[in-house]
């Protein structure tokens, strides 16, 4: 039986406002579903959202539900749930390890995704796990794709199978401070992503490369790009991110500025303080710096904030003078819309530059285009096309 070639048709359209009163798990719900397309998983996760008021209690069901998934051979389905339960427990938890395997299993098994197209890269002290999927045919050209703060690579499985089947030879992974390098490695995030793209691309021995970033992979990805300015010849933000630091200030709302003095000040005690009492109240402030935390290995709310104020493109723009496409969506709640205005102005040698803000009337207006990444992809595949002609 022939492979079923994907394309951005399986991903499905709408954003679903309505699944529960906190727009962050109402994000993520939306998030996982968006993968799988699967209305059945989108009715359970209405069904359960009354009982879900805290982070625990929306772990247990996504275990829950996941396991049923399971039991009905519902691979992609189940591995979602898994995933979904996994993005929210905490560094220890004892069931963490446990469900990122299954889901890495489960994926694996519903895309069909052998052995021999998985590859452990040495990095480091550890490895980076990657991807590759080639075309039957002669590839139209290579792409290098990855995640950004939060995901792991086997999440977008349907993405890099849908830019194999339209003729790309895609290399997909987890860098530092992701998938496999963190978890199983303890290989913390690094805004020098050029050292874990350079690696990739000679482990593959890949040349004229398109490099696409997700969610703060965009950030990472013209940083690299920047850095590897002879094999990398295209590179896509998908979104912008020009100052993850002020991104994560816009967090905390009218604190904003406060907490930007008292950083500037390195009021560390005082800082460290308030976040203690902030992440009792905010349920996605409570996720975000412990994820944060975790990605990068630093040990308090402050030295994340530090960490983050290095993941900028201001210093780096000038340097790119490659074909970039800059994607960005009118009601991201994670990147402020002024970036995606920086951006655009601060690459001032490039060969060419496209931009695209994405809208509440595409249901593309959210972050990384959740309700409408088939739009999303559609968009790269044209601009890759224009560029070939």
């Amino acid at each position: 039986m022939a492979e079923r070639q994907r394309s951005t048709a399986d991903f499905p359209v709408g954003f679903y406002e309505e699944l529960h009163p906190d727009f962050s798990i109402n994000f993520q719900m939306n998030r996982f579903y968006s993968w799988t397309n699967d209305m059945e998983m989108l009715e359970e996760m209405r069904a359960a959202a009354p009982g879900i008021h805290n982070y625990a209690e929306l772990i247990e069901i996504c275990l829950k539900l996941g396991q049923q998934a399971v039991a009905a051979d519902k691979k992609l389905k189940a591995a979602n749930y898994l995933r979904g339960a996994e993005f929210y427990m905490p560094e220890g938890h004892p069931l963490k390890h446990t469900s990122r395997q299954q889901f890495i299993v489960l994926t694996r098994a519903h895309y069909q995704v052998g052995d021999d197209q998985h590859f452990d890269i040495p990095y480091g002290k550890g490895i980076l796990s990657a991807y590759r999927f080639s075309p039957e045919a002669p590839a139209k050209g290579s792409i290098v794709l990855f995640g950004g703060f939060d995901s792991y690579i086997e999440e977008i499985f349907l993405m890099a199978l849908v830019f194999k089947d339209a003729g790309y030879d895609v290399v997909c992974f987890d860098g530092p401070g992701q998938g496999a390098a963190l978890e199983d490695w303890h290989l913390p995030m690094t805004h020098e992503w050029e050292k874990p793209v350079t690696t990739v691309l000679d482990f593959f021995n890949l040349q004229e490369v398109t490099l696409i970033g997700l969610s703060l992979g965009g950030c990472l990805a013209l940083r690299a790009a920047a850095y590897e300015t002879n094999r990398v010849k295209r590179v896509v933000a998908d979104d912008i991110c020009t100052d993850f630091y002020k991104a994560l200030l816009r967090q905390t709302g009218p604190l904003e500025d406060s907490i930007g003095t008292l950083m500037a000040k390195e009021n560390e005690a005082e800082i460290n303080a308030l976040f203690s009492r902030l992440m009792k109240e905010n349920l996605m402030l409570e996720w975000g710096i412990t994820q944060g935390m975790h990605v990068t290995g630093s040990q308090t709310p402050y030295g994340f904030l530090k960490q983050s104020m290095l993941y900028t493109t201001a210093g780096i723009s000038p340097l790119l003078s490659q074909d970039v496409l800059l994607l960005a969506a009118q009601e991201d709640h994670y990147i402020p819309l002024v970036q995606f205005g920086e951006q655009i102005g601060s690459l001032t040698s490039v060969r060419s530059l496209t931009t695209r803000l994405f809208t509440r009337k595409e249901q593309a207006q959210n972050h990384c285009h959740v309700g409408n990444i088939g739009l999303s992809i559609d968009v790269m595949l044209h601009w890759l096309q224009q560029l070939e002609e």
